[in-house]
């Protein structure tokens, strides 16, 4: 691969780059930038979305601008205002070191008067949204009569939002000789209608498989209930401490629905969607750039241009009915080399249509298993202690206080201020997820009632049951936990309102009453005894009890 000092930049460019930290190009930069340089000719460049194509076609207008002119010369066409800021902040970063670069953005949301102003003072390049760029033009505030070079970037989600009408008005006031670039991540049939309609003869660049993600992503997916999405969606966030990333839902509402959850739940999170005003948009957005959210809930139209490095997961709560969507959605991970996780969350009912995905995008899908309450448990611990290992200390504004510090731990042995400090944090979730239930379709040992009773089983009382929101599956799950037994020893189960049955072999019974001698359920006493007289069960259909996802455990010992 070539550097881009080997592409045939000016000295002026060439710098400015090099103080951004570009070594080396990427494999659509590398192909396409000396094709713009050497030859005035219409092209289409396919390659995923996180590769570089803003630095694909901007480095070359900075090259083939006539600065000594401050007039409209190249038109650059996005589909939102996020990335519309992005291409203009990226071109006045190559051209840092260019004298007399003028760029203007101009897009929906901001004061169309201040757009206006800049436009009259004059600048050699435009980048706008469609629907703002209209809006300009009937003003008279924008000439593009003398435009040579046009871009439309992201072009398939320009056509996807519905912009085709705008960009033909848009383009019937362009000269017709210009040079045309157009950047997209999938190839659909609209793309090539609008290289037969505007284009004349392009030469076609493709980085990698047309409509194939980005090698660099890793494509899981869990199969769980669609009851149990949300509890599974916070299992994973739970088990990645350190996840940075968007979840992707179908609507506004759902978005909305989830974000408030998650913030209810204590997680790092907002939403992003239509209903928003520009004012409260650009406050998401910038809280999620400087990382003081861990996750932003989107459309996948309120999503269009977010161009966010270093994300670590994509996060889809259902599968897009469009699968070209899908490669936009993953692709906003694993950007400029790096590596991320884009997972779904799908029902057995879905299921046909990884495999769909797998035959159009020429990938495989990871089949997970949604982690158990224990490994979320350890995984929190592990990651506090890395993050205590880690931390930076402040020698001089922590020494006053370090004799005060080293009192209280006096009456302490190493290993105590170990387990303590460990303990703040795990003893929280390990009380969340002590009788967390499995949520993986397939491999979860649905509890049944045992129909074992042949004389060696004690009758088992309990003071809890449906009042208490206690199931089956609960009622299992804490009898083994707190009894030591395991869940093919327990027998017939009867669930009642305030009280259960449950059945037990004789040489446990006794060990399990003691095992519960003073805990406590939801602020209620428990209380375990063997029924002095044996209750035969009614024979009826067995009960399936606790189907519905298990709430926070509150049990304690006094």
């Amino acid at each position: 691969m070539k550097n881009f000092s080997e592409l045939g930049l000016s000295e002026a460019v060439a710098i400015a780059i090099a103080e951004l930290g570009f070594e080396k190009p990427t494999p659509i930069q590398s192909q396409v930038i000396p094709a713009m340089l050497e030859s005035a000719k219409d092209l289409i460049a396919l390659a995923q979305t996180g590769t570089g194509k803003t630095a694909a076609f901007g480095i070359p207008l900075v090259e083939l601008i006539d600065t000594s002119a401050k007039k409209p010369q190249a038109l650059v066409l996005a589909p939102t205002r996020e990335l519309c800021v992005q291409i203009e902040n990226d071109l006045k970063a190559f051209s840092a070191k260019t004298k007399h670069f003028y760029t203007v953005a101009v897009y929906g949301g901001a004061n169309i008067r201040t757009q206006i102003d800049q436009l009259r003072k004059g600048v050699q390049v435009v980048v706008a949204t469609p629907g703002r760029l209209i809006d300009l033009l009937g003003r008279r505030a924008v000439d593009l009569s003398q435009i040579k070079y046009l871009v439309l970037d992201e072009a398939d989600e320009m056509l996807n939002m519905g912009f085709q009408e705008d960009i033909d008005e848009i383009l019937s006031t362009t000269p017709k000789e210009k040079v045309t670039w157009l950047f997209s991540a999938t190839m659909p049939t609209e793309i090539k209608s609008i290289s037969k309609k505007y284009m004349k003869s392009p030469m076609e660049i493709s980085a990698g498989n047309v409509n194939q993600t980005n090698a660099n992503i890793e494509h899981q997916y869990y199969l769980v209930q669609p009851k149990n999405k949300y509890a599974a969606l916070k299992r994973i966030l739970d088990y990645n401490p350190d996840i940075y990333g968007i979840i992707f839902c179908r609507t506004k509402a759902e978005t909305q629905e989830i974000a408030e959850k998650l913030i209810k739940d204590g997680y790092n999170a907002d939403s992003l969607h239509g209903d928003l005003s520009q004012m409260q948009r650009d406050k998401v957005m910038l809280a999620f750039r400087e990382r003081t959210l861990q996750m932003l809930i989107a459309t996948d139209v309120a999503a269009r241009g977010i161009d966010i490095d270093n994300l670590t997961h994509i996060i889809n709560l259902h599968l897009p009915d469009d699968m070209d969507f899908y490669t936009h959605r993953s692709g906003r991970t694993a950007r400029a080399g790096k590596t991320g996780i884009s997972l779904v969350l799908i029902s057995e009912k879905d299921l046909y249509k990884i495999k769909h995905l797998e035959r159009k995008l020429q990938m495989q899908f990871k089949k997970m298993t949604v982690p158990s309450g224990i490994e979320v448990c350890e995984k929190q611990l592990l990651n506090m202690i890395h993050r205590v290992h880690e931390v930076e200390v402040n020698e001089a504004e922590i020494a006053k206080y370090l004799p005060v510090i080293e009192k209280e731990f006096a009456d302490m042995t190493k290993e105590d201020v170990l387990k303590k400090f460990a303990s703040l944090e795990f003893n929280r979730f390990l009380e969340y997820y002590r009788f967390a239930e499995d949520l993986n379709i397939g491999e979860r040992r649905e509890v049944r009632e045992y129909a074992t009773k042949k004389g060696n089983n004690d009758l088992m009382f309990i003071n809890l049951g449906k009042m208490d929101n206690l199931g089956a599956k609960e009622l299992v799950e804490m009898v083994k936990q707190v009894g030591n037994v395991r869940p093919h020893d327990i027998g017939d189960i009867r669930l009642k309102g305030a009280y259960s049955f449950f059945e037990l072999p004789a040489n446990q019974s006794q060990r399990v009453v003691q095992a519960f001698n003073g805990f406590v359920y939801r602020g209620r006493r428990v209380r375990v005894e063997i029924q002095n007289e044996r209750q035969e069960f009614p024979k009826k259909k067995a009960h399936k009890g606790g189907s519905r996802e298990m709430k926070p455990y509150k049990g304690k010992r006094k």
